[in-house]
């Protein structure tokens, strides 16, 4: 699913990433652990093609047998918008929209119908306990509903392969622990490929994978169950 030779970043002299080499399998769920500055949201953002490598001639990307290092820019957004959800610690809702229209956001940007996606919207919504929250504005939302929603609206393209980044770092116990086994049932459901950022030791160990970053390079991998 996705297939990552040689990535590095630099920043004016920093170097962020120092090579670093990865194969993630359709379906695998994988957790990406380290300190702080250890290149571990770099790598996410590189992967999700949110950010670019700094550039070399053995470096590649491939996600789900495309090279996305060699996609123009219009091609890169919508290859993201179609193949790519996205979840981070901040839900990035906009609050002028009720949780129904935040959901249908990137099926509209995809040009999607509007009322089949309505309806596919509400179905997540549904799925995820939040039926009777389709009009509510993220205001009127707590972290974990609001959570949801951004999970919802990463699901409405049925994306090949989910990002999240701290998904459960601004919320409480109880609700962090439903978001984590949100995951899995997904996983389990529609067989979405998960790469989760977290410092949270608990949803770590429930990956199939952990990575271990330092420095910027991968230092190792663990089965966190076998």
């Amino acid at each position: 699913m996705i297939k990552a030779i040689n990535l590095k970043k630099t920043y004016d002299q920093l170097e962020v990433l120092k090579g670093v080499d990865l194969h993630i399998k359709e379906g695998e769920i994988i957790s990406i652990v380290g300190a702080s500055g250890a290149g571990k949201t770099t790598l996410l953002q590189i992967l999700g093609t949110l950010d670019k490598p700094t550039t070399e001639n053995d470096t590649s990307l491939l996600i789900n047998n495309t090279d996305v290092l060699k996609l123009k820019d219009k091609e890169l957004s919508k290859f993201r918008n179609l193949n790519l959800g996205f979840i981070f610690q901040f839900h990035q809702l906009l609050p002028e929209f009720t949780a129904l229209e935040n959901v249908c956001l990137p099926a509209f940007i995809a040009n999607r119908d509007r009322k089949q996606t309505e309806e596919e919207a509400k179905k997540l919504l549904d799925y995820l306990g939040l039926s009777h929250r389709i009009s509510h504005f993220p205001s009127e939302l707590s972290g974990g509903e609001q959570q949801r929603v951004a999970v919802a609206r990463a699901l409405i393209n049925k994306p090949k392969v989910i990002f999240a980044d701290e998904p459960s770092g601004n919320l409480d116990t109880a609700s962090a622990e439903n978001l984590h086994q949100l995951f899995f049932k997904l996983r389990d459901e529609f067989g979405q490929t998960f790469v989760i950022v977290t410092h949270n030791e608990e949803l770590a160990n429930m990956a199939d994978r952990k990575l271990v970053m330092k420095d910027g390079q991968i230092q190792k991998q663990q089965v966190p169950n076998s």
